[in-house]
């Protein structure tokens, strides 16, 4: 296994090489290892994903099962992981601070902190306020001097604040907060995506596959993107799997066992 150093090392080299790269989001260890297997070169938690793996609904965990979540990754893939800790489990600065100090020494190449509260009659953090949270993420992991990369995302638009001038602003003062990437979860047009990308000298981290967005990797690469992730979309992929056979049996039919792919070659992956 490579020591977090060298995981850091080139997770920041996927960051700074020409193009754009696939960060999937594994919802489990042994989806992290089949994922890992497959080639994928680094990988991003999802917070809807583990929850449900957890029997909850999204922002549901507690940061102690995300902190286990995380351990459980890093021991048993050998490339860089992206940790998705939503608003950093607190509203204050000081709980963001606190919550990347207990991440960084995991062993994690990245985390994620948002502006999205998780209270719906306020969903989006006041623009100051949004910023000394980044600014308060990147203090904490600069004090324990590992190599953790900092990602600030602008959530508005998955939370009913589509404001592209407003997203681009804040994205501008993560920037100057000191985040390492910027990522703005919603955006889905070649206008949007490239005012973004344009607007900072960060790299920018854009959700795929959302409704409507009919962009290919090489598409997006193009337009300016740096990362590219799905957020929940593997798991959800999973489970509508799931759901579908689930109802071929509740009408007596087993028919779905046809068309199952690959499962045997994913056994190579898994440990014994």
């Amino acid at each position: 296994m490579r020591t977090h150093a060298e995981l850091a090392a080139a997770f920041r080299a996927l960051h700074a090489r020409p193009g754009a790269f696939v960060i999937p989001n594994p919802w489990d260890v042994g989806s992290a290892r089949v994922l890992a297997g497959l080639g994928f070169e680094a990988l991003a938690t999802t917070s809807s994903g583990m929850a449900y793996a957890l029997g909850k609904r999204d922002g549901a965990a507690t940061r102690d099962e995300v902190l286990e979540h995380l351990r459980a990754l890093v021991a048993n893939v050998d490339i860089p992981i992206n940790a998705d800790l939503g608003n950093a489990f607190g509203d204050d600065p000081a709980a963001v601070g606190e919550t990347f100090q207990l991440v960084a020494p995991l062993g994690v190449a990245g985390a994620s902190v948002e502006d999205a509260t998780g209270d719906k009659s306020n969903p989006i953090y006041e623009f100051d306020l949004a910023v000394e949270r980044v600014r308060a993420a990147v203090d904490a992991v600069r004090a324990t001097g590992l190599p953790v990369m900092v990602t600030a995302r602008a959530e508005g638009f998955l939370h009913g604040k589509p404001d592209l001038p407003e997203i681009i602003k804040r994205l501008q003062a993560f920037q100057e907060a000191g985040a390492d990437v910027l990522y703005a979860p919603g955006i889905k047009t070649r206008d949007e995506i490239t005012a973004v990308c344009s607007s900072v000298v960060r790299p920018v981290n854009v959700l795929a596959a959302l409704p409507g967005m009919n962009l290919t990797v090489a598409d997006l690469a193009e337009l300016g993107v740096k990362r590219i992730s799905v957020g929940g979309l593997l798991a959800k992929v999973s489970i509508d799997a799931l759901l579908r056979a689930s109802e071929q049996m509740q009408q007596g039919s087993f028919a779905f066992a046809d068309g199952i792919k690959g499962f045997a070659d994913v056994r190579q992956w898994l440990s014994e």
